[in-house]
């Protein structure tokens, strides 16, 4: 239970603060365990943020595929893809991987941040293949930035509505997966 209380309390001051907020001594603030209790749970911050996706992207990614498996046909599956992912922005467990993902981390915790976004390129290259396209794999990729970098403009609270940036996002893959 207090491994868990430490995560939810990692999910809030990443959500909040970004990487800088997360601190052991303010996980053991949220939690109300002495500092050095925190250390019992976690050897490093990189630990915490390892855990984090270990726990929270495989559910992220299990939404995705859901929305992904309510859709009929390539495109509209790809137009799941990417508006399911814009959703989760404002959800914490989603604004916590992407405060991690932009932080400085070991290469371990790096590394698993990676084989879990590829994780979900993997979901799509299926129906970009079904579209036809010689190779889905950078297909998937290069869809993949234009969601990344959505995700980015709404998370820094961009002029434009979030609705907006999705719809411009869906827009472009779009298009692009059309050829």
């Amino acid at each position: 239970m207090q491994r868990a209380a430490l995560l939810d309390a990692a999910r809030s001051l990443l959500s909040e603060g970004g990487t800088e907020a997360l601190t052991f001594p303010a996980l053991a603030e949220r939690t109300g365990l002495a500092r050095s209790s925190v250390y019992e749970y976690f050897r490093s911050r990189a630990a915490v943020v390892e855990e984090l996706c270990e726990v929270d992207f495989p559910l992220w990614a299990a939404e995705v595929e859901a929305a992904m498996g309510q859709a009929d046909g390539a495109e509209a599956k790809i137009e799941a893809y990417v508006r399911q992912q814009l959703e989760l922005v404002g959800d914490r467990r989603h604004r916590a991987v992407v405060a991690i993902s932009a932080s400085e981390l070991d290469a371990g915790a790096r590394e698993k941040i990676r084989a879990a976004h590829g994780g979900l390129i993997t979901m799509i290259v299926e129906a970009l293949g079904e579209l036809g396209h010689a190779e889905p794999r950078l297909a998937a990729m290069l869809l993949q930035g234009i969601v990344d970098a959505a995700v980015r403009r709404i998370e820094l609270g961009a002029a434009e509505e979030p609705g907006v940036v999705t719809e411009a996002a869906v827009s472009m893959v779009l298009r692009g997966v059309r050829g």
